[in-house]
Formats: C-alpha cells, structure tokens, sequence
C-alpha cells in the first residue's frame, strides 16, 4: 500500500509522514508513506491518499493529528480487503465525513 500526504499543507509540513509511518508499521501494516508538493486538496487542506494495485484508492482532508488512529484502523481495514471497497463506512471513524474521493482501482 502506498499512502501519500500533501507536503504543502500544515499536517504535511508538521512531520506528521513519520509519525504515521511509525502508527501503520506499529499495527503491522506494510505501507509506504511519502509526500508529494500538492495532492489538490486545497479547498480541505492536510490531505492524505491511500492506494493499492487493484484497489479503490481514496483521498481523505480535513485531516488533523487527532485523526491518527482513524488513518490507521482505515489503513488496516484498506489492507485486509480484497477490493479497497466497504460496505460499512462506520469502522472508519470520523474518516468517512473527511472522504474527498475514492477512485476505482
């Protein structure tokens, strides 16, 4: 899984890419976490992406220090399924009010 974050936001410039990297490998998930200049989330600023090969890819914003273990239970749950889909958008914590996309895989 690859999970990208907006260097160009607060949350990007704060250092928060350690600290998620730190969060995921703790709850052993294998994740990839980089920053990118600008993920165009600029109307909902501090924006993460989760992708994988053959899954739904989602963009979420909004998204403050406190959101760190909703990021990581999604990024367990993004990890266990098959499709990246979820019939259930309530395991996902205050994350599904901070869904900006979810693209097709």
């Amino acid at each position: 899984m690859k999970v990208t974050l907006c260097h160009t936001c607060a949350l990007g410039r704060g250092g928060f890419a350690p600290r998620l990297a730190q969060a995921l490998d703790a709850a052993g998930v294998a994740a990839e976490v980089t920053t990118v200049e600008c993920l165009s989330g600029c109307t909902r600023p501090s924006s993460v992406a989760f992708r994988a090969p053959g899954k739904t890819a989602y963009l979420f914003g909004d998204l403050t220090e406190a959101d760190l273990d909703d990021l990581t239970r999604f990024a367990q749950l993004y990890a266990r399924s098959p499709d990246g889909q979820f019939a259930d958008a309530r395991p996902l914590g205050a994350l599904r009010f901070k869904a900006l996309a979810r693209i097709p895989g």
